[in-house]
């Protein structure tokens, strides 16, 4: 398969699995804390990946090993925290929404840390947007106008996947996507998220009731579809194709994540989708060809 058919297959499998992510964070949240939410995806996403990690060790990039650690809790490991955090408070369909400014993260981290061109119609861009997220923010009905906390954390959640992603772009592309992510998750964030689990007190008190085991049931999907699997295939889009095309998953995602919060009973105000409507436009203008 040719390198542009597949970033574009790649795209659309990864907007439809990390769209979903959201509301199975949601009902995650129905049965753990948020903490306990983000461990388990982690770990479980570690266990997984471990005899792959095994396997391969002898290609764990030692003199990059930095580097791996940065992409590693950046990417993998304090957004896995901050989301299940933010959700308790806004609905599962303003999480995506708010996780499509990521690009603007990458044009940011890109031209700060990685000397990456920036352009005028990119600024523009990312100011258009960056209203529409003010919009989200103040936009809730009565008694649930004021969500700036959660928002905050939510945008440095995506940051930090833009860390992540340009980091991996520039430093670490010599491993393969498969093998990176079986080190990030076993290697790397395996003793962290066990460690982050048990201080949760979710040994002491976990019990193989019903209520347990349907957050069990959630909190895997989330990990092997939204975490590992997702993760393996978002390396591999980075290696055939750019941080920015790669980044334009966040684009396709609030669709996904709109749609199974409305199947939930969630529901926008006029406010919150006009915000939307300005995010997707300022990151379509950001990213269309400037005119001659």
């Amino acid at each position: 398969m040719n390198a542009d058919k597949e970033k574009w297959i790649l795209l659309v499998v990864l907007s439809l699995i990390w769209g979903s992510s959201f509301i199975l964070i949601k009902k995650s949240l129905d049965h753990f804390t948020p903490f306990q939410v983000g461990a388990l995806r982690v770990l479980i996403a570690g266990i997984i990946l471990m005899p792959i990690a095994i396997s391969k060790y002898k290609l764990f990039p030692k003199k990059h090993i930095k580097w791996l650690v940065l992409a590693a809790f950046t990417g993998s490991f304090i957004p896995m925290f901050l989301f299940p955090i933010a959700e308790k408070e806004i609905t599962s369909s303003i999480a995506g929404i708010i996780n499509s400014m990521m690009p603007i993260f990458v044009i940011i981290v890109g031209a700060l840390v990685w000397k990456f061109e920036t352009t005028k119609q990119q600024v523009i861009g990312v100011f258009i947007s960056f209203t529409g997220v003010c919009l989200l923010a103040f936009g809730g009905g009565e008694g649930t106008a004021f969500k700036i906390i959660p928002v905050l954390l939510l945008l440095l959640a995506t940051l930090c996947y833009a860390v992540s992603t340009t980091t991996v772009k520039s430093k670490l592309m010599e491993v393969s996507s498969t093998v990176l992510s079986a080190f990030v998750f076993s290697f790397v964030l395996f003793i962290p998220s066990l460690l982050a689990l048990s201080l949760t007190g979710f040994f002491s008190t976990f019990s193989f009731s019903q209520d347990n085991m349907t957050g069990l049931m959630f909190v895997s999907l989330l990990s092997v579809f939204g975490t590992g699997l997702a993760m393996m295939m978002n390396y591999r889009l980075l290696k055939v194709s750019t941080p920015l095309f790669a980044s334009t998953v966040t684009l396709l995602m609030p669709i996904v994540a709109i749609a199974w919060g409305i199947l939930d009973g969630e529901r926008l105000t006029v406010l919150q989708f006009i915000g939307a409507t300005i995010i997707i436009a300022g990151l379509i203008f950001l990213r269309s060809k400037p005119k001659k």
